[in-house]
């Protein structure tokens, strides 16, 4: 699948820092691939973060991927870091 603009959120703001909401059916290797989000490069800042729902139509996940680089307009995003752990019940 690809990025789309109306899945991407603000969830706040400061400082010239932005935490930001995203959910897609890709799964996260999808969404860590270099140039992912380079639809948003305008608004992504290297530092960001991004909370993610993920698979969201398979094996849902849920973490962070934090904006690594963007640069001339490429955005790279660090792999998932998982939210949650294994329900054993």
């Amino acid at each position: 699948m690809a990025f789309k603009s109306k899945d991407l959120s603000v969830l706040s703001y400061a400082n010239g820092f932005t935490l930001w909401h995203y959910a897609t059916t890709d799964p996260a290797a999808d969404v860590d691939t270099t140039g992912y989000f380079n639809e948003a490069a305008h608004m992504l800042r290297t530092g960001d973060m991004v909370m993610a729902n993920v698979d969201t139509d398979g094996v849902p996940a849920a973490g962070i991927f934090l904006v690594s680089a963007n640069t001339g307009g490429t955005v790279d995003v660090s792999d998932l870091t998982a939210v949650g752990g294994t329900d054993i019940d």
